[in-house]
């Protein structure tokens, strides 16, 4: 909460990040920024804004959140975007459930999951 509030934003704009005269990046202008601030911590050119972006996605995912919800936050127009990665999350929950059900059922060691 202190980080939001410490924003240059209104407090009732759905912008966090803004530029240097308070108002939301525009796409262009906060890849420029971004890269410096990477340059500066001295990260590799590899740290991106859509890692985080896709972080982000992930981390919602893990949470339950819905498609509807995580495109909402994302920005992302489609269910497939969100499904590059919401598919991954899906499958370990599936897994876990199969799993549990096996065990349940039969009385016997869970089946190892393929890829862990």
């Amino acid at each position: 909460m202190a980080a939001i509030e410490a924003c240059q934003s209104a407090p009732d704009s759905l912008t966090f990040l803004t530029n240097e005269w308070g108002r939301p990046f525009t796409k262009k202008g906060f890849n420029t920024w971004f890269r410096k601030q990477v340059a500066a911590a001295g990260l590799p050119d590899t740290c991106v804004p859509r890692g985080l972006r896709k972080a982000g996605g992930r981390i919602m995912a893990e949470n339950e959140c819905t498609s509807q919800e995580i495109m909402a936050v994302g920005g992302w127009t489609t269910l497939r975007e969100v499904e590059r990665y919401t598919l991954a999350v899906d499958r370990k929950r599936l897994a876990a459930r199969a799993q549990a059900k096996v065990a349940a059922a039969n009385n016997v060691v869970p089946l190892a999951v393929v890829g862990r």
